[in-house]
């Protein structure tokens, strides 16, 4: 509704908000917030589970993406209302805290605001809602604890299932399993033990995209590869048990801070100016020499006359290095990071078992592994093209975020819906004890939480009705909460021994995430959007002011 809004003073009326300003309020302000964000879990929902469908997403430029990742979706997505950025933000929080289970999350969301919109049609008030929500999703998170099934760190075959199960439908079954066994090996590589928590960093992870070759022909280097190539033809390629220096300053003689002028009026002055540069350069390949050192990587430039030198004293060395690989260097060789050549000592260097460049696809790259107990690794991704390598990588970095989850927080859930259906089950018990307006939303939570083995059923051509009878059904019994939804065979079974599983932490925090922003949704009851007319008319002057600088 565009309107200015206007009030009265003594009999004067007054201007608060500016002409052209748009402004949505009470019930119509909270079914438009819920019909944005139902239409995007909407978009999501076809996308879950293993049979979920892709997605093709086109940028402005016209770059195509295919994939059924719920965060690429989001993030590649140009939505315009302000309630729709809100839930692409909510999927970004579940990435990064989680690191998968974002599809999970926003269609949790969905069908809280679509049950949630059923109870304000009975004049019940959003406050209400929101307090019979959060009351649920204390209960919800208090029996998926209870549920869980704790499991050792070092279990390698838990591990790799859960892997895979991230992964469900998105590549192919061979490569699945391949994958899921370089993320484990990944994750417990760079895992540490810190006054008795574990922590994972996946930054220390470094994964390297090149298409060309297969899925399969994706390897995991314990060690780091560096996307550059040897700086001089005359160096060697391959350097065996590398001693290596890691710098972070120049191979070159420093340019003066301030201008500087050098008047020469005799020829030998030229020469000796020179040669003084040259000493300097080769002062510092020496120092290196006589450290033993083989190997050199720098984030700096190295001068051409160094680069001679170096050549000539057997080091392999790069150049502009990026500096989040150099640090990666420093975890998995053991090296220090120096930022003047002066004061590189012995202590300083790093150890690398080869250190070797390669030609990968249609570039070069230099390879350091065979690092003694690196704290950083690299996954070189390998593919038939570039869009299958970007969802390769997509599959991958879900592999290895479930993965440390599980290694941070060693509990894990049943899979296919039955976490939902047991979750539901135990808030619709909870809702007896509550009574008055409040039952009604704990009882929509538990409705709404059907929504995932429904939407699983719908995306595998399942009847949904049928499969959530049998899975409520099966859930009434002893041992009914590994029971879930195989959408391979269509029928509902024990996901514990198959080895459908995730992690706790996944469910835990979609749970969370999708609650507030449902409830924060909920809360709002008017919109009030500023005059485009006002923005329009500053954009044209600015570009009134930039025409007459031009002219």
């Amino acid at each position: 509704m565009s309107q200015a809004v206007l009030t009265q003073i003594g009999g004067v009326p007054v201007l608060v908000l500016k002409e052209g300003t748009q402004r949505a309020f009470g019930k119509e302000a909270v079914r438009l917030n819920i019909m944005i964000a139902r239409a995007i879990a909407e978009v999501m929902r076809t996308t879950l589970g293993p049979k979920g469908m892709d997605k093709m997403l086109i940028d402005s430029l016209g770059d195509i993406t295919i994939t059924n990742d719920g965060a690429t979706i989001l993030d590649e997505m140009d939505v315009q209302h302000p309630i729709a950025k809100l839930l692409v933000e909510i999927a970004k929080s579940q990435e990064e805290e989680a690191g998968d289970g974002t599809t999970t999350a926003v269609v949790l969301a969905g069908a809280l605001l679509e049950e949630a919109e059923k109870l304000l049609e009975k004049n019940i008030h959003p406050t209400v809602i929101v307090s019979g929500y959060k009351k649920a999703l204390d209960v919800a998170a208090e029996h998926l604890r209870k549920t869980a099934v704790p499991v050792n760190r070092s279990d390698v075959d838990t591990l790799k299932k859960i892997a895979m199960t991230s992964m469900g439908g998105k590549i192919s079954e061979t490569v699945k399993e391949y994958f899921a066994d370089l993320a484990v090996k990944a994750v417990l590589q760079v895992a540490e033990e810190r006054n008795g928590k574990w922590y994972v960093d996946l930054d220390n992870i470094q994964i390297v995209k090149k298409h060309g070759g297969s899925l399969l022909d994706t390897q995991l280097v314990y060690g780091i590869v560096v996307d550059k190539e040897v700086v001089h033809a005359a160096m060697p390629k391959r350097v065996v048990n590398a001693k290596i220096a890691l710098l972070d300053a120049p191979l070159e003689v420093e340019k003066p801070e301030i201008d500087a002028e050098i008047r020469i009026n005799d020829p030998t002055q030229m020469r000796a100016f020179l040669e003084e540069e040259e000493k300097i350069l080769r002062g510092y390949v020496d120092k290196l020499r006589s450290l033993g050192v083989t190997a050199l990587f720098t984030t700096k430039g190295i001068d051409d006359i160094a680069q001679y030198y170096l050549a000539k004293a057997g080091i392999l060395a790069v150049r502009r290095v990026k500096r989040s690989d150099i640090e990666k260097l420093v975890r998995a060789t053991g090296a220090r990071l120096v930022t003047s050549i002066e004061d590189l000592t012995e202590a300083d260097l790093g150890f690398a078992g080869l250190v070797e460049e390669r030609r990968v696809g249609d570039e070069k790259m230099v390879f350091v592994e065979q690092c003694k107990n690196p704290r950083a690794v690299s996954i070189l991704v390998r593919g038939g093209f570039e869009r299958l390598v970007d969802e390769a990588e997509r599959n991958l970095d879900d592999a290895l975020s479930v993965v440390a989850d599980v290694v941070e927080d060693p509990y894990i859930l049943p899979a296919g819906g039955a976490a939902e259906i047991e979750v539901a089950k135990a808030v619709r018990a909870f809702a007896t004890k509550v009574g008055g307006r409040e039952q009604y939303a704990v009882e929509a939570f538990a409705r709404a939480l059907e929504a995932i083995p429904k939407a699983l059923a719908e995306n595998a051509g399942l009847d949904p009705i049928d499969i959530l009878t049998e899975l409520t059904h099966k859930h009434e019994q002893g041992d009914g909460w590994k029971y879930g939804l195989d959408v391979y065979q269509g029928k509902v079974v024990d996901m514990i021994s198959l080895g459908l599983i995730e992690p706790l932490t996944v469910k835990l925090n979609a749970l969370k995430v999708a609650v507030e922003a449902a409830s924060m949704i909920l809360r709002i009851d008017e919109i009030i959007a500023a005059s485009k007319l006002e923005k329009e008319k500053e954009k044209e002057e600015k570009k009134e002011e930039k025409k007459e600088e031009f002219d």
